[in-house]
């Protein structure tokens, strides 16, 4: 699904990640955020650049991976870094407590916030941008998640969509720019 709406961006974009600019919802959202436990929403974000991303702290390979990558991205946007969050949120609720979120994204940057909720927020959420995943309790015990991460705006609208994290710092670089621009 995720891979079909990519399709449909923008063709004239400069973005590396696809344009989804007026093909998704605003952000939106009401979650619990890790480092100090406080209920949180999409408005507590608005002024920032936000970057949702759906993972959870046991996975073995693709979550620290694209952690890592956005890491580095926010470590190339130098100061202007401090306009951006990244939100982590788990899809494995029941063994991601907010002590290990935080002490999980806290090893990848301080611009990450991990954020966890109710089933309930969370089919809400995953529904809302087309995400799909699964936890199958086991034995074995397995988690599947898609892999994209959406960037919206300082005005929380939804502006790109990428399965990869690899070369994304220009993309939220002239995303910071067009939110800035359009403030004058």
């Amino acid at each position: 699904m995720l891979t079909l709406l990519a399709a449909c961006g923008r063709q004239d974009s400069a973005f590396h990640a696809s344009d989804v600019t007026g093909a998704l919802p605003a952000l939106d959202f009401a979650l619990t955020r890790a480092k100090d436990g406080r209920a949180v929403s999409a408005d507590d974000y608005r002024g920032k650049v936000a970057i949702l991303y759906f993972g959870y702290t046991h996975c073995p390979d693709i979550c620290p991976t694209t952690l890592a990558n956005l890491a580095e991205m926010l470590s190339k946007l130098g100061a202007k870094a401090d306009g951006v969050r990244v939100l982590f949120v788990t899809v494995d609720p029941d063994r991601d407590t907010l002590a290990t979120m935080k002490g999980y994204v806290r090893s990848f940057a301080p611009q990450i916030d991990g954020l966890r909720g109710t089933p309930d927020q969370l089919t809400a959420l995953t529904r809302r941008y087309r995400v799909a995943f699964s936890v199958t309790p086991g034995p074995p015990y397995e988690v599947m998640h898609s892999n994209a991460a959406f960037f919206f705006d300082e005005t929380g609208r939804a502006r790109l969509v990428s399965m990869s994290t690899d070369s994304i710092a220009g993309d939220v670089n002239d995303v910071l720019s067009i939110s800035q621009e359009g403030r004058h």
